[in-house]
C-alpha cells in the first residue's frame, strides 16, 4: 500500500518520512484503507506545512480538517479578534473566546483537536513586508481571506515562489473556489490583470452571508489542499467551482492563463513585492463609470438611458424599478448582453457591486454602460421610497 499513493493522480508537494506510531495508526486508519493515501500518503500529510491566511469563516473549516488529516505543521496568520457576531459561522471559535485573537482561539482547537499538529500562531495582518516570508518554507498556501489586497499579495508571493494557492470567496449565498497554480494554469492576475476596487466588494458585515456557506467552501478548500500534498486526483487547476447555495448547484467555469500576464507569463518581469502593496496602489485599481441614483432617475424619466438589473430572480422578483430590464450578472458573464436600442446601459444591482463588474464586461465588450452608485438601495432612498428592496 505504502507505493500506491505516489502512483495515483499529480506529482505530491511533499515526501513522506518516518514511521508511523501505533496511535497514528489508530487515528488516521480511515486513511490508511484507502488505496491511494495508506501509510506513505499519511507520512506525506504528517511531514507537510500548509499555510492558512485567514481564522475566519472559510479558514475555520479548513484549519479544522487539515488537522484531523494530520497535516503535521498548519501556520495560521490574522490580526483579528473573535466577535460575538463571528460565531455564526466562524465554528472554530467558542463564545468564550469572545475577545481574544482567532489565532490564539484556532491554535487552542487544534491543539484539542490533534496533538500531532504543530500549529503556528502569527497575529499580524499579510502585507507587502511580510508576505515573502510568511509563504516561505511552505508547501501549499490556502486564502481564507476577504479582501482584495491581501489575495492579490498572496497570489503574487506565491507566483514568485512557485506554491500553489488554494482560493475561495463567499458572497452572501454564492462561493467560487479554485487553485491559482502558475506553470500549471492561470494565477488571479490571468483573470483580473488590476485589482478591482476595495469598495466594489462589501463584507459579510455590509452584505450578509449564509452561515453554511464559508463551511462548504472552506472544507472544499481543505479538500484541495490535501489533494496537493498528497498528488490525488484532479485539483481545480484551470477550473473554477462556483456554488449556489440557495440551487444548491454547483457549476465550473473553464479559465486559461494569459500568455501576456505581467506576473506569471513568459515575458513577466521579475517583481520585488516588498516594493509593492496592491492594497494601497491606486494604480492597480479599475474603475467603472459610475451614475448617482438622482442623475439616472432622471435619465430614466426622460427615455436617455435602459436600466439594467443583474440582481438575482429572486431580488427582481421581490422588488424592482419600473421600467428596468432584467439581465443577471451570470447570463453577463456568459456572454448575454441587454435589449441594442441603442441607448447608454445603467446597471444596476443591490449596492453596486455586480453592477460594477457588469458594466465592466460590457464596456470591454463596446458596449455603452455605466454602474449605478449605491444599487437598489441608493435608488429606494434617493428616487422611490415607496420600493422595498429589504
Amino acid at each position: 500500500m505504502d507505493g500506491e499513493a505516489s502512483e495515483q493522480g499529480r506529482s505530491q508537494v511533499v515526501n513522506p518520512v518516518g514511521v508511523l506510531d501505533d496511535d497514528q495508526v489508530r487515528r488516521y486508519a480511515r486513511h490508511l484503507s484507502l488505496p491511494s493515501v495508506g501509510p506513505a500518503g499519511q507520512r506525506r500529510l504528517l511531514d507537510a506545512r500548509v499555510l492558512v491566511i485567514g481564522a475566519g469563516g472559510l479558514g475555520a473549516p479548513v484549519l479544522q480538517y487539515l488537522a484531523a488529516a494530520g497535516v503535521g505543521t498548519i501556520t495560521v496568520v490574522d490580526d483579528d479578534e473573535v466577535d460575538l457576531s463571528n460565531l455564526q459561522r466562524q465554528v472554530i471559535h467558542r463564545t468564550g473566546d469572545v475577545g481574544t485573537a482567532k489565532v490564539d482561539s484556532a491554535a487552542r482547537a487544534v491543539g484539542e483537536l490533534n496533538p500531532d499538529v504543530r500549529i503556528v500562531a502569527v497575529r499580524e495582518r499579510l502585507d507587502a513586508a511580510n508576505v515573502v516570508d510568511l509563504c516561505s518554507d511552505h508547501d501549499v498556501v490556502v486564502d481564507a481571506t476577504d479582501n482584495f489586497g491581501t489575495r492579490f499579495l498572496l497570489n503574487d508571493a506565491c507566483v514568485l515562489l512557485g506554491l500553489p494557492l488554494v482560493w475561495a470567496a463567499i458572497n452572501q449565498f454564492d462561493g467560487q473556489l479554485t487553485v491559482w497554480s502558475a506553470g500549471e494554469g492561470p494565477c488571479l492576475r490571468c483573470l483580473f490583470p488590476v485589482m478591482p476596487d476595495p469598495a466594489a466588494a462589501p463584507s459579510c458585515a455590509a452584505a450578509g452571508v449564509l452561515g453554511v456557506l464559508p463551511g462548504l467552501l472552506g472544507a472544499a478548500q481543505a479538500s484541495e489542499a490535501l489533494k496537493l500534498v498528497l498528488g490525488l486526483g484532479d485539483p481545480l487547476v484551470g477550473r473554477i467551482a462556483v456554488f449556489d447555495a440557495l440551487a444548491f448547484e454547483w457549476s465550473q467555469i473553464p479559465v486559461a492563463a494569459d500568455p501576456s500576464c505581467l506576473v506569471c507569463g513568459p515575458d513577466a518581469v521579475p517583481i520585488d513585492i516588498r516594493d509593492e502593496d496592491p492594497a494601497s496602489s491606486t494604480d492597480r485599481v479599475e474603475v467603472v463609470p459610475m451614475v448617482d441614483a438622482v442623475e439616472a432617475g432622471r435619465l430614466l424619466a426622460s427615455g436617455a438611458v435602459r436600466l439594467v438589473d443583474v440582481r438575482s430572480a429572486q431580488e427582481w422578483e421581490q422588488a424592482s424599478v419600473a421600467g428596468s430590464q432584467w439581465l443577471p450578472l451570470d447570463d453577463i458573464r456568459q456572454g448575454a448582453a441587454p435589449e441594442a436600442d441603442g441607448l447608454p446601459l445603467v446597471m444596476m444591482c443591490r449596492s453596486g457591486v455586480r453592477s460594477a463588474e457588469a458594466t465592466r464586461l460590457l464596456l470591454e465588450r463596446g458596449i455603452d454602460a455605466r454602474s449605478l452608485d449605491g444599487g437598489i438601495l441608493a435608488w429606494a432612498a434617493a428616487v422611490d421610497p415607496a420600493l422595498d428592496p429589504a
